[in-house]
């Protein structure tokens, strides 16, 4: 997968790096020669694996933007990890937005999930109707009040 990137692409790669288990940088490629977002030796992509999923990110200029059209999700077990994902995304100048939405400094969309979130959803029927009343409401998943609602 390619994320086209303004002109941060080694940043966020190395924060994506440092944030999430099965995440790296393995390879910073720089610019040949001049070209029209930048100069000779500039760093124009970045290989970079973010939670097991291989990506290259390119800085290739403000022409596009993100959209929430694409988002990474990430599987949390219980609160404590999905107000750390929340936090580190948020807190690194990033923004919420809702049901467990947030978007980092880079524009790149993130759904920070707890598993309970996703079981419920999968049981089904008034369970789930429950559960997703619940999360619709929210910013940040509260994993004990899917909990409460899974419970009725």
């Amino acid at each position: 997968m390619c994320i086209w990137y303004d002109k941060d692409a080694e940043a966020a790669a190395r924060f994506y790096a440092e944030t999430f288990p099965d995440s790296a940088v393995t390879h910073v490629y720089r610019a040949p020669s001049d070209y029209p977002s930048g100069k000779e030796g500039d760093v124009l992509m970045v290989q970079f694996t973010v939670a097991g999923v291989p990506c290259i990110g390119l800085n290739g200029g403000p022409t596009f933007k993100h959209s929430e059209a694409f988002s990474f999700q990430i599987s949390t077990e219980d609160q404590e990890e999905t107000d750390r994902y929340w936090n580190a995304i948020v807190g690194n100048g990033g923004e919420e937005s809702a049901c467990g939405w947030c978007k980092d400094k880079w524009g790149i969309s993130w759904q920070i999930t707890p598993r309970v979130l996703m079981e419920a959803m999968a049981a089904g029927g008034a369970e789930a109707k429950r559960a997703f009343t619940a999360m619709m409401d929210m910013k940040k998943i509260d994993v004990a009040a899917i909990e409460a609602a899974r419970r009725g």
